[in-house]
């Protein structure tokens, strides 16, 4: 008799003769069998050669190390790129900053000086200030006569040099006729005539340049006197500002920095004049038109590494060219490279200790990324930049050394007594990771370390 109590499923399936399996959620439920499959398999499985640990945990481990490194990479670049950003917005305001502390690190000194004889901190800041000022404003004095005399006759001897020119394209082997000549002169006076509005153009820029050169540099002097007066007291302010473990790092760090680019700058500036006495001299011996503006200007230019060099060299060569001829001006060139020889032989490796230098290849990358970015004041700035960032790296390179264990304080040479406790604390932090990492291991149990996830390695302490 049938069950009416039954559902409609259940009636269906009973009516059919079939007996119902158990609901997929009832314990027991197992899929259907495939039909002509053996319950149970026959022989043993094929022999593998990977007996340690599973190859695809160990790749999975290679792609989340790789991937968090990149993500890593990302976020740098992205940081890097908000920072130059931010730069490229405040550069004007940034610029003063940068050359007010590089003309600290020359005056310094002479401030410290006149503190330690019993000077005011302002008076002596004042005074050294006052002293710089005439100096340069001296020299320039002495020089603007002999520039004003000495540069018509440059004119008037370049004149006959385009009049000689003149004359050999005139004979063989062009064997141009005047009228030709004259023609050629037509049309490029005509192309600079057409183009004299690009020119008022230029004009303009360059008095709007001048008029913010004038602005930087009254900035400048302004935050000159107070590096001068009040440097001594930032390192302590930043200590108390940071607190004890980021500023004794930093007061090493910074301490390091300021004393590099105090005497990459002073050591550039004893090379330039030796430079340009060198080269002044032979000028004078030659009777080269304008040779101690020249010796000035390679002063100026030993300022940008071998690219300054190069270029007031140059300066002077093409000067004797155009004044006393090829034999001149080839004597000027052999003066020049030679003393360029005992500068980058001698010199620099003598006064500049062997961990100041750098390679010529990163020297020649800096100045040609600042002066294309930034003209001539980033050529200017671009070793100074690099000298400072490669200290930087040696002091993060030095940091993980202490904390993996390779070095101890006693093989560093610090700059601070901050600086001492600070790797002192470093190399103790890293004595602890490596006694809790070898008291946690357990050399019977099988390796089931827990693997972190991909947020917790990027961001966490893995």
């Amino acid at each position: 008799m049938p069950n009416h109590d039954l559902p409609d499923e259940a009636r269906a399936v009973a009516a059919l003769g079939v007996t119902p399996e158990a609901p997929a959620d009832q314990p027991g439920h197992r899929p259907p069998t495939v039909p002509g499959a053996s319950t149970r398999p026959s022989g043993t499985p094929e022999p593998t050669t990977n007996v340690g640990t599973d190859r695809m945990r160990v790749i999975g481990d290679g792609f989340t190390f790789v991937t968090a490194w990149a993500l890593r990479g990302i976020i740098v670049a992205g940081a890097l790129w908000l920072a130059w950003w931010v730069l490229d917005r405040v550069w004007f305001g940034v610029l003063p900053i940068l050359l007010a502390l590089i003309v600290a690190t020359l005056l310094s000194p002479v401030v410290a000086l006149g503190r330690r004889i019993g000077l005011h901190p302002t008076l002596a800041t004042v005074l050294t200030l006052l002293l710089s000022v005439g100096l340069l404003v001296g020299v320039f004095a002495a020089l603007a006569p002999s520039i004003t005399s000495q540069s018509r006759e440059i004119f008037e001897q370049a004149r006959g040099g385009v009049d000689e020119v003149r004359a050999w394209i005139s004979g063989p082997p062009l064997n141009l006729d005047n009228a030709q000549i004259d023609e050629y002169l037509g049309t490029a006076i005509t192309w600079l005539q057409e183009r004299s509005s690009v020119a008022a153009g230029a004009v303009a820029s360059g008095l709007g340049v001048v008029g913010s050169a004038l602005v930087t540099l009254g900035l400048m002097v302004v935050l000159l006197f107070f590096f001068l007066k009040d440097g001594p007291s930032f390192l302590p302010w930043l200590r108390r500002t940071t607190g004890r473990s980021t500023g004794r790092h930093l007061t090493e760090a910074l301490t390091r920095m300021w004393t590099t680019l105090g005497g990459f700058i002073r050591t550039q500036a004893i090379v330039s004049a030796v430079d340009a006495v060198l080269i002044g001299i032979g000028l004078l011996i030659l009777q080269v038109p304008l040779a101690l503006t020249l010796a000035v200007l390679t002063f100026f230019g030993g300022f940008i590494p071998i690219v300054g060099a190069v270029v007031a060299g140059g300066i002077a060569v093409l000067v004797a060219l155009v004044t006393q001829g090829l034999t001149q001006a080839l004597i000027v060139l052999a003066i020049v490279i030679a003393v360029q020889q005992i500068e980058g032989n001698v010199l620099q490796p003598a006064l500049q200790g062997r961990s100041m230098q750098m390679h010529p290849g990163i020297i020649l990358l800096a100045v040609a990324g600042g002066s294309t970015l930034f003209g001539v004041i980033g050529a200017f700035l671009a070793v100074p930049f690099a000298a400072t960032f490669v200290v930087l790296l040696r002091y993060l390179s030095e940091q993980v050394d202490l904390r993996s264990g390779d070095i101890d304080v006693e093989h560093v040479a610090f700059a601070t007594p901050e600086g001492r406790v600070a790797g002192a604390r470093t190399q103790y932090l890293g004595e602890v990771e490596r006694s809790e990492r070898a008291g946690s291991r357990d050399d019977t149990a099988p390796a089931q370390s827990a693997r972190p996830g991909l947020l917790s390695w990027l961001f966490g302490r893995h």
